[in-house]
């Protein structure tokens, strides 16, 4: 039983500290940094170097300046956009060390997996980000900013303190990800052909065609709630129209 329990805490661990990369990186590793030294966490010896006072001093710099920049709607996106080449290699790192002193083969199936999940995390947060930011007003940046900084912070907490229900909720957003995925993919690509078509670098038909299909879409799903056309005829429209995006 204490196998058990040991072995479902470092899956919810690396499974927690990848997730939580992909989306606040440096809140992170201030979560774990502070809470190590502090003694409230129990971090792995692998892991012991993030309690160092250095790196916490470094993590604390760099939360301070995206705490700032991922509230501010344009700057947002392109901190993402950076950010793709550094959260998803610390999530790898940061999954293979939580698994503690292991054979380097696990280790490195450990880094797979976590680089995965922070991928899967941070295109979600990433994507989302470049929808929010269609809107006019700061406040919806705001709000999502402060959502995901609770979210790491209590991700951890959950993922430390009760790994079995980390790893059902993680189970849980595994399957949202898969699903809302496709249609932030979609969403995306609709917003840079509309930006493209602004700035002269795509065909404004191409962009009005893409535009158009969206809408056809929606449409149809109008239709289909209020009964007017059967789910065959509408899985058939839809996959006519998303062979186009």
């Amino acid at each position: 039983m204490e196998h058990y329990q040991e072995l479902v805490s470092i899956i919810a661990l690396t499974m927690g500290v990848s997730w939580a990369s992909g989306i606040n990186l440096y809140a992170a590793l201030l979560v774990l940094g502070v809470g190590g030294a502090t003694g409230n966490i129990e971090l792995p010896e692998t892991m012991a170097v993030l309690q160092d006072p250095m790196v916490i001093s470094a993590a604390g710099l760099m939360y301070a300046v995206e705490f700032f920049a991922d509230k501010v709607p344009g700057v947002d996106t392109g901190w993402d956009g950076l950010h793709t080449f550094v959260r998803i290699p610390a999530g790898a790192l940061l999954a293979s060390s939580a698994v503690g002193d292991v054979t380097p083969a696990l280790e490195i199936a450990a880094g797979i997996l976590g680089g995965g999940v922070a991928a899967g995390s941070h295109a979600m947060k990433a994507g989302s980000r470049v929808l929010i930011n269609t809107s006019p007003e700061p406040v919806s940046n705001w709000v999502a900013s402060f959502t995901e900084d609770i979210a790491v912070i209590g991700g951890l907490w959950v993922a430390l303190s009760h790994p079995v229900l980390f790893i059902i909720l993680f189970v849980l957003f595994t399957v949202l990800l898969i699903w809302l995925l496709p249609k932030i993919w979609r969403g995306v690509k609709l917003v840079f052909y509309k930006v493209g078509s602004w700035l002269g670098l795509v065909d404004k038909t191409t962009a009005s065609e893409q535009a158009t299909d969206y809408e056809q879409l929606r449409q149809l799903k109008k239709l289909l709630d209020e009964g007017a056309i059967s789910d065959q005829e509408y899985k058939e429209q839809k996959a006519r129209l998303l062979s186009t995006f």
